[in-house]
């Protein structure tokens, strides 16, 4: 499954993709292309040491939403992708990107959703005083970090937690649990209509599996 990649900032999930895939850990997902909105952004650079395609195409440059998601999908069909992955990617889409991809867009956010959507989640999640926080990889819908679960990983909130520490605790699944998921449903073990996802077999021990609420 030829897989590309969208992101906005430094590509933290970026390089955790390009590495799982240099060490074969993406089983049949082959990252073929990554795409970015700002120029000059840390994941192209990911993208040029990894010799792997890159585009850019810059949303100041796009008259709208519309009109930028029709050249993102332009850029991705050029390369053949099948399956999208946000990887820090921070635009909310169009039906005309989720239509050309249907259920077959996906994101990593940092909070177990549908708690804590938008911007900042593990932020969010330390100032509600939440004893457990988390990720999540889900569907992509034309909401807010609001479509179908696919799965979650948790992690503790301790008491001398800052923004910064739960930060990285987070993004430490992040990195774990996005490849995972992107080979799961390269292999097929990912089905489900509406909102309820399964996932045939185990991805982590440390992941926990979701149907979404």
């Amino acid at each position: 499954m030829k897989v590309g990649l969208l992101a906005s900032g430094g590509g933290s999930n970026v390089q955790a993709l390009l590495d799982a895939g240099a060490r074969g850990d993406l089983g049949p997902a082959r990252i073929v292309v990554i795409g970015a909105n700002v120029p000059g952004c840390g994941a192209l650079d990911r993208a040029k040491i990894a010799g792997i395609p890159s585009f850019i195409v810059d949303h100041k440059r796009h008259g709208s939403r519309l009109d930028f998601d029709r050249a993102v999908v332009a850029e991705l069909r050029a390369h053949e992708v099948e399956l999208v992955v946000l990887a820090g990617f921070m635009r909310l889409l169009t039906p005309e990107l989720l239509g050309a991809f249907p259920r077959r867009v996906i994101n990593i956010h940092p909070a177990l959703l549908p708690a804590f959507p938008g911007l900042h989640g593990q932020s969010q999640a330390l100032r509600y005083g939440v004893k457990i926080a988390g990720c999540t990889v889900h569907f992509v819908d034309e909401g807010t970090d609001s479509g179908p679960i696919i799965a979650q990983s948790a992690v503790p909130v301790l008491d001398d937690d800052d923004d910064e520490r739960l930060q990285l605790r987070i993004l430490a699944e992040e990195h774990r649990l996005l490849p995972r998921v992107v080979r799961a449903i390269a292999e097929g073990r990912v089905t489900g209509d509406g909102r309820r996802v399964s996932v045939t077999g185990s991805l982590d021990d440390s992941t926990t599996r979701l149907r979404s609420l």
